[in-house]
């Protein structure tokens, strides 16, 4: 059995994607025409929910660039050019038109430097048609499946931080919330005594301390010190009501995982379509 082939048009030319046999969780492409060296075609979570393994991940070179960095002699180059690129894309289903998107991740040579308007077009058209080509294969949801075991470890560690440290800037917001009131009280307060100094012994100084000014002006200005304080007491609640819904969702998502772990891979996901100017051969 042939291995399957893609027939890419690019800004560069044509470029022929041949998959070699599936690694697990990822499928390589070989390059050949317009361009030379691999392409690295795994699974992932979907980049808006972490416990969803539902996308594809593209990365220039042989292997995945989330978990290691390819030698500069491995990467892809156009044809005829040897500067070599590193680069990767996930493609998945938008929450709301349910159609296929991209996010494109910063593309650059071994040595730095940002590709071209050209070369970045065939680079993202090439990786794009790869991921497509895995997004309908058959054997998708194993691919999922494998991926999400691959990468369970690492989110469920990363979810815990972000948990404890969503929980920990919720607290700090608490205490800075409650820490407001008085504080602004306390700067009306002196304000007053202020004004009453001034009017009983007006003096410069006493005219900056009641003057509305930036604090980079002059930080011990106690109308500004009130006015900020007036709204920081709100603000903070807001925001510690924010990090109590991040630390809420990292411990749903993290649970999620954890269930998936235990549970059978059932079903398979939604497919995407091929992109234009991509034909199977």
């Amino acid at each position: 059995m042939t291995s399957p082939s893609l027939t890419i048009e690019t800004p560069a030319g044509t470029v022929r994607a041949a998959a070699g046999h599936r690694q697990d969780d990822a499928v390589v492409f070989e390059l050949g025409g317009a361009m030379r060296g691999s392409v690295h075609v795994t699974g992932t979570h979907h980049p808006h929910y972490w416990d969803q393994f539902t996308a594809v991940r593209a990365c220039l070179g042989p292997v995945s660039a989330f978990q290691t960095t390819a030698p500069a002699d491995d990467l892809p180059r156009l044809a005829r050019n040897r500067t070599g690129y590193r680069g990767s894309l996930t493609l998945y289903r938008d929450d709301y038109t349910d159609r296929p998107q991209m996010t494109v991740y910063p593309m650059e040579s071994a040595a730095g430097h940002d590709p071209s308007q050209k070369r970045a077009e065939t680079l993202t058209g090439v990786m794009r048609a790869c991921a497509a080509h895995v997004a309908q294969r058959a054997d998708l949801p194993e691919i999922l499946n494998a991926s999400r075991q691959r990468d369970t470890p690492a989110l469920l560690r990363f979810l815990t931080w972000s948990t404890t440290h969503a929980q920990a800037d919720a607290a700090r917001y608490e205490r800075e919330a409650r820490a407001a009131n008085p504080a602004r009280r306390a700067a009306v307060a002196a304000w007053w005594t202020v004004a009453r100094w001034f009017l009983a012994s007006p003096h410069p100084v006493l005219l900056l301390m009641l003057a509305d000014l930036p604090y980079s002006q002059f930080p011990n200005s106690l109308a500004r010190t009130a006015d900020v304080k007036q709204w920081w007491g709100p603000y903070c609640l807001t925001e510690a009501a924010r990090e109590h819904e991040y630390a809420r969702r990292a411990q749903d998502e993290a649970a999620s995982l954890r269930a998936q772990q235990r549970a059978r891979p059932r079903g398979r996901p939604g497919l995407w379509s091929v992109p234009p100017g991509t034909e199977p051969s």
